[in-house]
């Protein structure tokens, strides 16, 4: 929920404070509102793609159209594109990945819920260490552990003398930049694009209020911003889950290449 922020000294724009809310129950100090929107994020999902599947036919209802469309596009160009021929056993993690970061991202700016959870850094982290260990074991598994490891730190066809350089980059790349990238990179867009939010919208109902006719006036320009920047917010939020899954199709592809 958005909390107004109001002082004897006038308006307090929203900080990172914001995004560190208590817990639901006193009693329960792991339960907070981003925990309790990734539990509802998996009924939802779960909820949705049930109902849509239930009732199968050859001419879809909508409900099945809307389920079949977001399982197609995961299948054919999140996976089926981007790793090839042996695609079809990384499409329930695909799928999983990409709707529950586009689910709990949208929770941003739906009412009465309006916090994406993946603006907490600990959610991004655990879902880039999952893809981190899929696309490393896949690779491993393939590869096996010496041929793997060594394609990582020796690049074949590369002059021997470059290895001083290029070794300790490939190596840093494959095992910290990744995850690290991955995560943050979600976790940036969604920190970010909710501060924008609650800038404008919060601002706005500070200057409604405000005792100086001049800053009423202001008012409305300042909501129609953060309406204009909710369908912006709505748009990133879907690229950063299209994003996050297809760079993880893409370390997996490269994990199963002969040469990565």
């Amino acid at each position: 929920m958005i909390n107004l922020h109001f002082s004897g000294e006038g308006f307090v724009p929203p900080s990172t404070n914001d995004f560190n809310l208590p817990p639901i129950f006193e009693n329960i100090a792991w339960l907070t509102k981003p925990v309790l929107l990734v539990f509802l994020s998996v009924i939802v999902v779960s909820v949705f793609f049930t109902l849509s599947a239930r009732k199968a036919a050859i001419v879809p209802s909508k409900l099945q159209f809307a389920g079949e469309g977001i399982y197609s596009f995961v299948r054919n160009d999140l996976a089926r594109d981007v790793i090839g021929h042996d695609f079809m056993r990384f499409v329930p993690y695909l799928f999983t990945l990409f709707t529950f970061v586009l689910t709990n991202n949208l929770f941003g700016i739906v009412p009465f819920l309006q916090f994406p959870a993946m603006s907490h850094v600990g959610f991004p982290y655990v879902l880039a260490l999952f893809s981190f260990f899929i696309f490393h074991y896949v690779g491993i598994r393939k590869q096996g552990l010496g041929k793997y490891l060594k394609d990582i730190a020796f690049m074949p066809g590369v002059p021997k003398a470059v290895y001083i350089l290029l070794t300790p980059i490939e190596v840093a790349t494959f095992f910290l930049v990744r995850p690290l990238t991955l995560s943050l990179r979600l976790f940036a867009n969604m920190f970010a694009g909710h501060l924008l939010l609650l800038v404008f919208i919060m601002g706005g109902d500070y200057m409604l209020h405000d005792s100086h006719t001049i800053m009423k006036i202001f008012a409305p320009f300042s909501f129609t911003f953060g309406i204009v920047l909710t369908f912006f917010e709505f748009m990133v939020q879907c690229l950063q889950a299209y994003i996050f899954t297809l760079l993880t199709a893409l370390y997996i592809a490269g994990a199963l290449a002969d040469e990565h």
